[in-house]
């Protein structure tokens, strides 16, 4: 598949240079059309039957295998969640953790991962500024979880989450929402990692998924009907083998669909173009504005705007170009996809020239 037919699936891309799948990606005309086809298939006969459940289910684990797909994980290890908030919210309540325990994570962590953290009933140690050094500093023996992002949603500075992992011996819950499906990964080696799917996967919302390295070891806090293979009137039950007993609940058929059209259309180049889309965007901007997302980390490039960032993001707009405004932070952000064109580029930095 050429550049120019993978760009095409995307509508949206005719009209705008569209920067913002580190917010919600593009969705392409196939998700959309099974979308539409689930939707006039339930209409005309009904959400019953067994041959309707069979269908989804079926479809279920479908889609769990190319999730597994997108993080190297084993199928058995993902669960299907809505989102990367629920996949930390199903961990964090899973733990069981208490006022004697401690979780270090960053300042710069987005509140889908920090509101759960901050729920959890543990100490919260907060590192400024996520550096690596000062993460391991902040374990102590009372330290249970480590909790922070692959790539950070406000500077798009990539950990080593590897070093976090060996030099800690602490278990890690990775959010991967600015990870899976921006740049090649495996999860294989934490012991929590989550996904959003909407985001650079370009499905419909809410989707997500949850990587579990031993499911054995987390508690099925909040049983869904789909985490049990049986139960009794009483309540007890027998959860599912793997991490479908963390399955957050069902997802309807259309965006199920959406969902298995999406993970079918990125072309196995896309990680080598977004990076280097990346670099190019860096290589335009910073002649004229200051960016701090350190070369080569992602495919978010943040930068200080040399003013008001909201009157930036609104001028970019008219201009057709969508990116987005960190509140409180003064950074501006673009998301380089795969998908992303030399013309959207240059169209974003002639936007950011303009107002400067």
């Amino acid at each position: 598949m050429t550049f120019e037919e993978a760009r095409a699936q995307f509508s949206v891309l005719e009209q705008l240079a569209y920067l913002n799948a580190g917010t919600n990606g593009p969705l392409p005309r196939a998700a959309a059309d099974a979308v539409r086809d689930r939707l006039a298939r339930d209409v005309e006969a009904g959400r019953s039957g067994q041959a309707w459940l069979d269908e989804l289910l079926a479809l279920r684990e479908a889609t769990r295998s190319q999730l597994a797909a997108v993080l190297g994980v084993d199928a058995a290890l993902v669960a299907l969640v809505d989102s990367t908030s629920r996949g930390c919210q199903t961990v964090l309540s899973g733990l069981g953790l208490g006022a004697d325990d401690e979780i270090v994570t960053t300042d710069q962590e987005h509140f889908g991962l920090i509101g759960p953290v901050h729920a959890s009933g543990a100490r919260v140690v907060v590192v400024p500024g996520a550096a690596e050094d000062e993460i391991l500093a902040a374990v102590t023996p009372r330290t249970r979880l480590i909790a922070t992002s692959h790539i950070l949603w406000t500077t798009g500075r990539r950990l080593e989450l590897e070093r976090l992992r060996d030099e800690s011996g602490i278990a890690i819950l990775v959010d991967g929402a600015q990870s899976a499906g921006a740049v090649e990964i495996s999860a294989e080696p934490f012991d929590f990692y989550t996904v959003s799917a909407q985001k650079w996967l370009c499905a419909p919302e809410p989707t997500g998924a949850l990587y579990v390295r031993d499911p054995e070891r987390l508690r099925v806090a909040w049983p869904s009907h789909l985490a049990q293979q049986a139960y009794l009137p009483n309540g007890a039950f027998t959860p599912k083998d793997g991490a479908a007993r963390f399955d957050s609940g069902w997802i309807g058929g259309p965006t199920l669909a959406g969902l298995a059209a999406a993970l079918t259309i990125h072309p196995e180049w896309r990680y080598t173009r977004a990076a280097g889309n990346a670099a190019r965007c860096r290589e335009l901007l910073e002649p004229v504005v200051e960016v701090v997302t350190p070369p080569g980390h992602s495919t978010l490039v943040s930068f200080h705007p040399s003013g008001d960032p909201t009157e930036l993001v609104e001028s970019l707009l008219e201009r057709g170009v969508v990116v987005r405004e960190l509140p409180g932070r003064n950074l501006v952000r673009a998301s380089c996809g795969w998908w992303t064109s030399e013309d959207d580029l240059h169209r974003l930095a002639a936007g950011v020239a303009a107002a400067a």
